[in-house]
């Protein structure tokens, strides 16, 4: 493991007889951002605030930097913390409220006031200094809550939904702010978030965690290009993966064909990883941006376009399938009205994923 790097080995945590992290392995690496995601409950915070040390940990091994944190208390691990809720102190300027922690570690004054200043450069907040938090913006009050972390030069910087309490336009421009700042800093950083896209938007590597288990861990794009089960292929993505049941009705030497819905809906003829017994019932995945108006002749599915969403460069368009399975998919460049429009859609086989009746992926 890198010097600063972070190591978890079969960390668990109960409350009682409720286990909340089952088992949980996960290795980080120096300088890395890494993104826990998943649905509320999952355990991600829980997770986060375990390495903080501000949660006990029932059993397993907590490693910062090659050095054994598990029962080490927060103030020594040389972690920094921001949370949701900025917590910064009303009365104190922006200042004061960065070097707080320096002033109360005893911190000679030149020191405060260079590390202080050098924060306020990187997050562009020179000129809010002798501000107070209710004369700045939301986005600048997350960006002192940042600094109040940055001056203590921690050995990694962890963040709990920090942006959940901006609006829609101040969340991407965080966003961005937090790339570079890591960029600058080539510090490690651990973020939790159940919002995917900053998953898939902040992330060198996202752990996928789904009741207290990591269901998969990778770069954002080997997680949504190569997902390891149904669970990860519907939580990555935006729009979020269609799936559609289907039945095993061909194999053959590196693929087959699944009949969708009994035929209802039509067929599509896919490459299978493992090969599954014919009337196997299988879950089939297709991204939107993989579907596409079928050519004459081939498979597909069919569908009945009812809501059209028109971003400019890009529309969604929304449909059901005869059997009722909803239905999304990308287009591009044509901006031809086609709500009521039946349509038979196709994608290519390498692109189809299929799912048994457990979630575990066979293609």
């Amino acid at each position: 493991m890198d010097a600063n790097g972070v190591r978890l080995t079969d960390v668990r945590k109960s409350f009682g007889a409720l286990d909340i992290i089952k088992g949980v392995d996960m290795e980080i690496g120096r300088g890395e951002f890494a993104v826990f995601v998943g649905p509320s409950g999952c355990g991600k915070s829980t997770l986060l605030r375990m390495v903080a040390g501000l949660e006990e940990t029932t059993a397993g091994k907590i490693e910062i930097g090659q050095r054994d944190v598990t029962d080490v208390e927060p103030a020594k691990r040389g972690v920094a913390m921001v949370f949701q809720s900025y917590a910064l102190y009303p009365h104190l300027t922006v200042y004061e409220n960065m070097a707080f922690s320096l002033r109360l570690a005893k911190r000679p004054k030149v020191e405060v006031d260079e590390k202080v200043k050098a924060a306020a450069a990187i997050l562009r907040l020179t000129d809010q200094l002798e501000k107070k938090p209710s004369q700045l913006s939301g986005g600048q009050r997350q960006r002192v809550a940042i600094g109040r972390a940055i001056v203590r030069a921690p050995e990694v910087f962890l963040f709990d939904e920090p942006l959940s309490n901006l609006d829609a336009e101040l969340r991407v421009q965080m966003r961005l702010e937090l790339s570079r700042l890591h960029e600058k800093l080539g510090a490690t950083m651990i973020y939790v978030t159940h919002d995917q896209v900053e998953a898939m938007t902040l992330a060198d590597k996202i752990f996928v965690l789904r009741g207290g288990v990591v269901q998969q861990a990778g770069r954002p794009l080997d997680l949504y290009d190569d997902p390891d089960n149904r669970f990860v292929a519907g939580f990555i993505g935006s729009p979020a993966m269609n799936f559609f049941e289907g039945t095993v009705a061909e194999v053959r030497p590196g693929g087959g064909r699944v009949v969708l819905a009994g035929g209802r809906d039509g067929v599509f003829d896919v490459d299978l990883k493992e090969p599954l017994p014919v009337g196997s019932s299988v879950t089939v995945g297709v991204r939107p941006e993989h579907l596409a108006v079928a050519q004459e002749g081939a498979g597909g599915i069919e569908v009945t376009i009812d809501v059209a969403e028109e971003l400019g460069g890009v529309s969604y368009l929304y449909g059901a399938t005869p059997s009722g399975a909803s239905i999304v998919f990308e287009q591009r460049g044509s901006r031809a009205d086609r709500r009521g429009v039946r349509l038979k859609l196709d994608a290519p086989s390498q692109r189809i994923l299929i799912f048994d009746k457990n979630g575990v992926r066979h293609r």
